[in-house]
């Protein structure tokens, strides 16, 4: 059967294990338990005390597992996920409201990463002092006064 299911409660057969889960996904078994642990995903057990995830969990472990490739920290993806409920299928609103905050994050992170690529061959104010540019954008490594790490990015 084709259509938008958005919205849909899970049917009982709905429900995957764990291993399906893991199947579906990608993630690693102990990867899932790790996310349960955060507050990234949820599931509910069974009357043989195993683990019952509702199918649109499959919708947040994708995202999980592009977060995490992309290098954003989970602490972030479970602050971005703070007000979508695990308990039901989020709504389309619940998503949109979820995801301006997280646009934020990704325009700073794409930000950085434009200044990285540009910076690459250039002086980021690490205090390595190895670039010719370093003598002049950061001489003597003045830069360290503003705090540790590249300060040019």
């Amino acid at each position: 059967m084709t259509g938008d299911r958005s919205g849909e409660v899970a049917a009982p057969d709905d429900w995957l294990s764990i291993g399906e889960v893991s199947a579906r996904t990608g993630a690693a078994v102990s990867a899932l338990r790790f996310y349960e642990e955060l507050g990234l995903i949820a599931s509910e057990r069974d009357g043989r005390n195993q683990r019952r995830y509702p199918r649109h969990m499959l919708r947040r472990v994708a995202l999980v597992s592009v977060a995490k490739r992309i290098g954003i920290p989970l602490q972030d993806l479970r602050e971005a996920f703070a007000d979508v409920p695990l308990d039901r299928p989020p709504s389309h609103q619940e998503w949109q409201r979820a995801s301006r905050g997280w646009k934020l994050r990704l325009e700073e992170r794409r930000q950085t990463i434009e200044r990285l690529e540009a910076e690459l061959t250039g002086c980021i104010g690490c205090g390595c002092l190895s670039m010719k540019a370093c003598a002049l954008l950061n001489p003597g490594d003045t830069l360290a006064e503003d705090g540790v790490g590249p300060r040019r990015l």
